[in-house]
């Protein structure tokens, strides 16, 4: 390392810079990858937002990043209704496969009720429970 050259900490990060050189890299390196944000979200009759699932499709790929329906919501088919329609657009934008991450404590056999595998874990993350990795073809 050259000594003109110095780390700082940030306490904002600097997404713009870091986000768009790797950005521009992987685009040498795999081409263009077609990235764009989905949003979905369940509102009550008043409007408010009581969940939703927040994601993004790129190189094919649906990556689901959020997914959260109220603790009084749930097992009442929200989240299922959610999920299959970011896959519904992620298919019509041409995506053929998903993955995503969550928690022992959060809804690993949600999703694999709906056909995603796991891939990949890491124990004690944190300590005492696991974090899943799952992916499904679409």
């Amino acid at each position: 390392m050259e000594i003109p050259y110095t780390i700082a900490y940030l306490e904002e990060p600097a997404w713009n810079v870091i986000g768009g050189g790797i950005s521009e890299f992987n685009t040498q390196q795999a081409g263009d990858d077609q990235g764009r944000n989905l949003c979905f979200v369940l509102q009550s009759p008043d409007g408010e937002i009581v969940g939703g699932v927040i994601g993004a499709t790129y190189w094919d790929w649906l990556y689901i990043n959020l997914m959260w329906v109220r603790e009084d919501l749930r097992g009442r088919g929200f989240g299922q209704h959610l999920l299959a329609k970011a896959e519904e657009e992620a298919r019509r934008r041409g995506a053929h496969h998903a993955y995503l991450d969550t928690f022992s404590f959060q809804a690993p056999d949600f999703y694999q009720k709906n056909g995603y595998q796991v891939f990949g874990e890491l124990p004690d993350f944190p300590t005492g429970h696991q974090r899943y990795f799952l992916k499904k073809r679409l």
